[in-house]
């Protein structure tokens, strides 16, 4: 990319950061910041396995292993604590942590890409049915952390909600979780922005494009991999706190494989080496996914015959079955995905830009 479509991307996310900030709150119903808020938890996340697989050429396909722990962490904290401050802090510790000593076996073992995608998805089965056995099936009676019932499959509801440091009593309400989400999602994408441009981002950059390369010259790529597989988790686990808040709510299902493939689907429809396009594809992906939520619950009767086999219009609106639809599509058609795709075609418009710059007295 250019150095001024680089600035432009740049004054466009700081716009975009004062709008949603500043201008929206002050027209916007309070259903649309509730909606936008459980959006920015899920452009969080996505921004963690851009992180992950797009700069860092790490294929996690349990990437939302972390966002469930965050969310766990942040659960069990505040029931048991009765207030947020250390419990925002365990929801991102935890999940780094988790990722440390995951990663260190897989990265200083050098376990191969293919590999290393089954691992992380298999962990991520192993959470889910871990957690959703907490509910007493394997012990015969339901599993507490102190006050706090993990509730198996049913999870763990009426979470406390976050509160400013130190002050208990001054819960945030709706608006201010659309604040703490939205601002949270922009300050992680200004900070993976900054964190790209270090030596440390540059090095896993290069790590991604030839590790035997990098290696030959000097750099320990098994401990920058371990970096940026940590450093995703954290935002993961950031997430899963958001989540958490958003709904008073966290259970298994963020563990499931369903779960886990929406995120695939967000980085790759939004585009890999990419933060913006992630970030996008998710929003627009899960309210696409809500809207299929809400039409397939309506009264619908109709029904169709294809190929002899009798199909309900529910069964179109499944929102799996949408996810697949689209994820096979982008990887036809638009394989680079959308971000890189609509950097290509700008290009052109951009070099006609320097050369009439070049050209001018």
């Amino acid at each position: 990319m250019s150095a001024t479509a680089t600035r432009l991307g740049l004054a466009a996310m700081v716009v975009a950061a004062l709008f949603f900030l500043f201008a929206l709150p002050r027209f916007a119903e309070l259903y649309v910041l509730n909606d936008i808020t459980v959006y920015a938890a899920m452009a969080t996340l996505a921004l963690s396995l851009a992180l992950v697989w797009g700069f860092g050429g790490i294929l996690s396909l349990g990437q939302s292993v972390f966002f469930g722990i965050g969310g766990y962490a942040y659960a069990v904290a505040a029931i048991n604590m009765g207030e947020s401050t250390v419990p925002v802090l365990l929801g991102v510790a935890l999940p780094m942590a988790a990722a440390a000593l995951l990663g260190y076996f897989m990265f200083y073992g050098r376990v191969s890409d293919v590999y290393l995608a089954v691992i992380t998805l298999t962990v991520s089965l192993i959470f889910y049915h871990v957690m959703v056995a907490t509910s007493g099936g394997l012990t015969g009676g339901q599993i507490k952390i102190g006050s706090a019932a993990l509730g198996g499959y049913n999870g763990i509801p009426g979470l406390p909600v976050v509160n400013l440091p130190g002050d208990p009593a001054a819960q945030l309400d709706f608006e201010g979780m659309y604040y703490f989400a939205v601002g949270t999602l922009f300050l992680v994408y200004f900070g993976v922005r900054w964190l790209l441009t270090t030596r440390f981002g540059r090095v896993a950059v290069a790590i991604r494009e030839n590790e035997r390369r990098a290696e030959l010259l000097g750099y320990d790529a098994r401990l920058y991999k371990l970096g940026v597989y940590v450093v995703g988790a954290g935002i993961a686990g950031l997430a899963g706190v958001l989540y958490a808040n958003w709904g008073g709510f966290i259970s298994p299902v963020v563990f499931n494989i369903f779960f886990t493939a929406q995120v695939i689907v967000w980085v790759m429809v939004g585009g890999l080496g990419t933060l913006v396009g992630p970030m996008v594809a998710a929003v627009a992906l899960q309210y696409v996914v809500t809207e299929l939520g809400a039409a397939a619950t309506s009264e619908i009767k109709a029904s169709a015959t294809i190929l002899g086999v009798r199909f309900d219009a529910r069964d179109f609106l499944d929102s799996n079955v949408v996810l697949g639809v689209v994820f096979i599509v982008f990887t036809l058609f638009v394989p680079k995905g959308v971000a890189p795709y609509v950097q290509e075609k700008l290009a052109p418009w951009f070099a006609r830009r320097r050369a009439d710059g070049r050209a001018a007295p």
